[in-house]
């Protein structure tokens, strides 16, 4: 199933419509031709920060529109955010979003968390680890190779086969301006997936995402309604539906404090999850800021040695990013390092 036509929707933050990023924008746009893409931005993708901030309408239209489109292959989110949730009414009132569910390619990371669980609901597979702003808009001369790879192989086959893990990570840049293109990232060894606790093989359907938006569920802190919505949509999903599962978890750019991490741990433990699930991948934290605290509270609160814990994914806010599929079989093998998917 190879991808004829890609379509950018900018469902958190619209980033892509300012300015500032037109070069990143042209960059990304070029590149998409160049691996063979029609690219269709759809209409309030580019309307920039303030007015997508002010239109979560316009952002679920977006959405439908692209699921509805026969030309559209795959849906890329534009880059993540922090509200994409304030869709919710638009999408599920008076079931939008499953009227027009389909097997499209759904692909982003961050805030999209929150989009994966609203297609997880009506029964979508979807893909999580890039975006077009943070991954196809990379400012050096080439998209960083190991994510090119999973992006080549989604665009090329539909689907993920394999994941294995990069021999390099790199720091987050500081600054992306006209002067930046072209430069590369500070690059240093990686040393592969790491088995934190519990045994080195198992299976199941991986789901999950960034845990800055899953705490989110359960704290109004940032949103005093989020935790109100999700609750009424009930976006959460069941104890009963992450039966067997595996969790992903990854941390975004903010690098929350291990307090907070703990908090969010403590959260997810009170819905029962870490009783079912068959296992938890973790990406790595982005520039590796609180790797080794955020490991110490996974084992303290999860409180389980039984429970199989594999770290240094290269998923989430880390660079480089691979492509996981969600919804799909998967088996997880520390000591071979590799995850395979059963399509």
């Amino acid at each position: 199933m190879e991808m004829k036509t890609v379509a950018i929707v900018s469902l958190s933050s619209g980033t892509i419509g300012e300015d500032f990023a037109k070069h990143e924008l042209e960059l990304g746009k070029k590149r998409l031709e160049d691996f063979g893409l029609t690219v269709k931005f759809m209409p309030h993708a580019l309307k920039g920060i303030e007015y997508v901030k002010n239109h979560p309408e316009d952002r679920a239209s977006d959405l439908l529109a692209a699921m509805k489109d026969p030309e559209v292959d795959m849906i890329l989110c534009a880059i993540g955010g922090e509200d994409t949730y304030r869709l919710l009414p638009y999408l599920f009132d008076n079931r939008e979003l499953e009227k027009v569910a389909c097997n499209k390619i759904f692909l982003g990371f961050s805030d999209s968390t929150i989009n994966h669980l609203m297609l997880h609901k009506i029964g979508m597979k979807t893909f999580y680890g890039q975006s077009f702003l943070a991954d196809i808009c990379e400012l050096d001369k080439e998209m960083l190779p190991y994510t090119r790879k999973y992006f080549e192989e989604l665009i090329k086959t539909g689907t993920i086969k394999e994941i294995t893990p990069s021999d390099t990570w790199y720091e987050e840049r500081t600054s992306f301006g006209v002067e930046d293109l072209g430069t590369p990232h500070p690059s240093h060894p990686d040393e592969g997936f790491h088995l934190l606790q519990g045994k080195s093989t198992f299976s199941g359907k991986i789901l999950g995402g960034c845990i800055d938006s899953l705490h989110d569920f359960f704290n109004g802190e940032r949103f005093a309604d989020m935790p109100v919505l999700c609750e009424k949509y009930k976006l959460f999903p069941s104890k009963e539906d992450w039966k067997g599962r595996i969790l992903l978890l990854e941390t975004s750019e903010e690098q929350m404090s291990p307090e907070k991490y703990e908090r969010s741990l403590c959260y997810l433990k009170e819905t029962g999850i870490f009783e079912v699930v068959s296992g938890i991948l973790v990406g790595k934290p982005m520039n590796r800021v609180y790797e080794k605290e955020y490991n110490e509270l996974l084992i303290k609160v999860i409180d389980n040695p039984e429970l199989p814990i594999v770290t240094n994914i290269n998923i989430g806010h880390s660079l480089p990013r691979c492509i996981i599929p969600f919804g799909v079989p998967a088996t997880v093998d520390a000591l071979a390092q590799k995850i395979t998917f059963h399509n």
